[in-house]
Formats: C-alpha cells, structure tokens, sequence
C-alpha cells in the first residue's frame, strides 16, 4: 500500500466521521470544531486544560478555538476556573452536561457500530498501527506528541501509585498520570 492509498483512506474516514459529528453535534447546537475543543478538554490533564492547549492539539487558530469555547462555555459545556497560584491562568474544565453530551455522540455511533464488527484482535491491531503512524508523522514534523503522562520521559513512579512530574517537580494522583499533557515527551 502506497502513502496515496493510506491518505486517501484516511481522508475519507476523516469525512465520514467529520458529517456525522456534523450532524450529531447540530442536535447540541454544536460545529466540529466545538465538539473536537470538549473532547480534547475531557481528557487533557491540569498542565493542558488552557486555550492555548487546545490551541496546539487542533492546530486551530487562537480566534477560532476562543470562539468555540465561548459557545461550549455559553452552553453550560465547559467552565472556567482561575490557576490558584497565578491569577493570568485559566483551566477549563468539562462538566456534566459537557460529558453527557460528549457521551453522547462521541465515539461516533458508525465508528463503534463498525469496532465491534471488527472484533478486539483486529480493532487492537489497528489502533496499534494508527498509534504507530501518528508517532511516526508527530515526529518527522517536529509536532508536540501530547501523550499520556504515564509514558512521558518526565514521569517519576512513587510508591503510592501516583507520580512525580519531573518538569514541574509536582506530584501527580493517578487520574493525572492517565490523561493527556501538551509538555509529554517521549520516554524512548
């Protein structure tokens, strides 16, 4: 299989996923890009939960993103909250109605209708090699990787389960080591 062949299935499956989160988020009032800045924000950890995080994950000017969030915000989807220890921060949050919809409509019914059929071994394998792809385009491009923090080159296992970070030198609980960070830097 050539790299055109791979691109143009990846296209594809990009618009098919792209017209039903269309569809699905209009029942929520809700643009792509919306439904995309809450998905990201339900699984970012406290280093990422920032404008200019989900700037960097959807690669979506600063303008766009803000806009986006002011809707999701608007809507009840998301709050925000000032950073404790520096007053210019904001954290953005998911709430509950943002992860009822997000529930809702993501995965997308057709993608986890197809998952199923597809059986773990062959579902597993793909999101191996897609994983494998993502790695391998992030870094010929120089692209952040946001990885989880558990394999992060900065995770510092301790003892009772949760971690030390070791860019920040701030510990971390175990639900932080599971979620996504806009500093993760490959442990290889």
């Amino acid at each position: 299989m050539s790299a055109k062949d791979i691109h143009t299935y990846i296209e594809r499956l990009g618009n098919l996923l792209r017209n039903e989160m269309r569809r699905l988020g209009a029942e929520y009032g809700l643009q792509p890009v919306q439904i995309e800045a809450l998905h990201y924000l339900s699984i970012c950890n406290r280093y990422s939960d920032s404008l200019m995080g989900v700037v960097e994950y959807l690669g979506q000017t600063k303008g766009t993103v803000s806009q986006s969030l002011k809707v999701l915000e608007r809507n009840g989807l998301i709050s925000r909250t000032p950073d404790p220890d520096d007053k210019r921060k904001t954290h953005l949050h998911i709430t509950r109605d943002g992860d009822r919809v997000l529930k809702a409509i993501n995965p997308a019914p057709s993608l986890a209708s197809a998952s199923d059929a597809l059986g773990k071994v062959h579902e597993g394998r793909i999101i191996e090699q897609l994983r494998s792809l993502l790695q391998t385009i992030q870094q010929a491009n120089g692209m952040k990787t946001f990885g989880v923090c558990r394999t992060c080159r900065y995770n510092q296992p301790l003892s009772d389960g949760g971690a030390l970070c070791g860019l920040t030198d701030e510990k971390l609980n175990r639900k932080d080591i599971t979620l996504i960070c806009r500093e993760h830097a490959d442990a290889a």
